[in-house]
């Protein structure tokens, strides 16, 4: 007999879903064992926020949708900043949820369809079990389609109804995003303003790479003579061209951002242009025009002169054609000096040829100095899990990743921490075929910490890498000389190491490069299992995206 939550687990099976995560209880039990007799990998979480961090990073990783289920109640309240994160990252995630019967709410339940839509989330309601099938296959087509995650919650008093015929007052099923082509007077516009230019920069975020979009922006960069810059989504698009940038905004070398500084026209494909990209609006030439090339249908950044919505693949060929038609754009004429041996040894510079004065101590590592030496040791193929805190900037500055789906930046869309324990599950589970590698504040891992028992769990290769200060250090050197009490966010050291070794993994406490052996001796046995490095770093030292954030107020 097929009952609602086997036929939700058979439809999402047959419809490609390989992954879930998620913690049981009540509301979902019965739904998570339907998922795994109808052949769908499960990990199970310590947190439901964790098991919703697993499914947004293991999207990322993978571009396929995961599964987060959870119960009803506290366990769908407990994913709110995952999903949160998810949404505004538009990570194409499927959350399947217990709900309150149809017959009414109990004492404990809450209105989770209205909790969800605040978070800005699709929502589907299965009251039907003839037609839960049906809606749930068409849910899972919104979030492909338009990326974002949608939950479908299962009310408790009809999971284990018979899914036979379907009544006649069922609500119609979610929208699937259609694809949106823009006008050709669009496309002119574009091209006449790109032909024009004598200084064109293209720039990727991460919708640029979902939609394939990567050689054909190649391609009209090189026709138009552009340089090339990502944002830190899309980091690794472009680098195996001698006219890239790097990453566009706080993160930017000095040499790098100097020519994002001197260009005239940027076209920014796939990106929301935030104030990290823009660096709060001290990078861009303010003469310089902005186009954006997004499919979100969302009001442009005050910085962008011109929008268009549209698929950004489609977008640069349809642009690539027209500069044909239109001869060769100014960029172009010898002697602009725009391409040129000057260009290309600045845009070569990173920080690696940027000297600094090393500020460690007897006991605690500069992390520049950790940074860089942890770079060589790192697997060619691997996929790089940030969580949020003030030392992003130290592994962004100095570690590369062989494309976009290697960089898993959790808590960015959201501004939140205690998402990279969490992020490194997923991606670990979704590209096994690479070695993960964490980066962690300590506030984040202490955050995050049941979850690093989920990751030994997996058996999969992971690097943990916590840079340790004892606090947090973004409010700490943002707030504390605004006046802000440095004892409401500092605090004696946490021993990593031991609290990875009683959860299974292997730990050293790192407090100069020669302990990064451990890194060496773990590589030389093929990466097995959880290596994490509890990393004490210099808390003086300010990376210089805050650095400059701080010059401005």
């Amino acid at each position: 007999m097929s009952t609602l939550v086997t036929a939700v687990a058979a439809a999402l099976a047959a419809d490609g879903v390989r992954h879930a995560f998620g913690l049981v209880g009540g509301g979902n039990v019965l739904a998570t064992a339907a998922l795994t007799a109808s052949g769908v990998h499960y990990t199970a979480a310590r947190h439901e926020g964790g098991a919703m961090g697993m499914a947004d990073a293991y999207f990322r990783a993978t571009g396929e949708v995961a599964v987060c289920t959870t119960t009803h109640g506290p366990g769908i309240a407990n994913t709110v900043t995952a999903l949160a994160e998810a949404a505004k990252n538009r990570s194409a995630v499927l959350v399947l949820s217990g709900d309150a019967p149809l017959a009414g709410p109990r004492p404990h339940d809450i209105d989770q369809s209205a909790l969800v839509t605040a978070l800005g989330v699709p929502v589907v309601r299965l009251t039907d079990p003839g037609t839960a099938a049906t809606r749930t296959r068409a849910a899972l087509a919104v979030a492909r389609s338009r990326q974002c995650p949608v939950v479908v919650l299962l009310p408790n008093d009809l999971l284990g109804t018979r899914a036979d015929a379907a009544t006649p007052h069922e609500p119609p099923p979610l929208a699937s995003a259609a694809p949106r082509t823009p006008a050709e007077h669009e496309t002119e516009r574009l091209a006449t303003l790109l032909a024009a230019a004598r200084r064109p920069l293209l720039l990727a975020g991460a919708g640029a790479w979902r939609s394939g979009a990567g050689k054909v922006l190649r391609d009209l960069g090189d026709r138009i003579g552009a340089l090339y810059t990502t944002t830190v989504m899309a980091h690794g698009l472009f680098d195996d061209s001698p006219w890239s940038l790097g990453i566009c905004g706080g993160f930017s070398a000095p040499g790098p951002a100097e020519l994002i500084g001197r260009a005239d026209l940027v076209l920014a494909f796939g990106t929301s242009l935030d104030a990290f990209t823009l660096h709060g609006g001290r990078l861009l030439d303010p003469a310089a025009t902005v186009v954006r090339v997004d499919l979100a249908d969302a009001p442009a950044h005050p910085r962008v002169d011109v929008a268009v919505r549209g698929d950004a693949a489609t977008v640069a060929a349809r642009l690539l054609d027209a500069i044909d038609r239109l001869g060769d754009p100014v960029s172009c004429t010898p002697g602009t000096g725009w391409r040129s041996a000057r260009t290309r040894a600045l845009a070569s510079a990173g920080w690696y040829d940027v000297p600094y004065e090393d500020a460690g101590t007897a006991d605690r590592i500069d992390p520049r100095t950790l940074s860089r030496a942890l770079a060589p040791l790192l697997p060619a193929e691997h996929t790089l899990v940030l969580d949020g805190g003030h030392f992003i900037g130290w592994p962004v500055m100095y570690w590369s990743v062989p494309d976009p789906a290697a960089m898993v930046f959790t808590g960015a869309a959201f501004q939140s921490i205690g998402l990279g324990l969490p992020g490194a599950v997923g991606a670990a589970v979704g590209r096994p075929d690479r070695v993960t590698v964490a980066a962690l504040g300590d506030g984040g891992a202490l955050m995050g910490l049941p979850e690093l028992d989920t990751l030994v769990r997996t058996g999969r290769s992971c690097l943990v890498v916590v840079y340790d200060d004892g606090s947090y250090g973004f409010e700490e050197h943002m707030y504390v000389p605004r006046g802000a009490d440095r004892s409401t966010m500092s605090f004696a050291d946490t021993d990593f190491a031991g609290l990875a070794r009683a959860l299974g993994a292997a730990a050293v406490t790192v407090r100069e490069t020669a302990d990064l052996a451990a890194v060496t001796a773990w590589r030389e046995r093929d990466c097995p299992g959880t290596l994490l490095l509890d990393c004490k770093i210099v808390r003086r030292v300010i990376a210089p995206y805050l650095a400059d954030l701080l010059a401005g107020h």
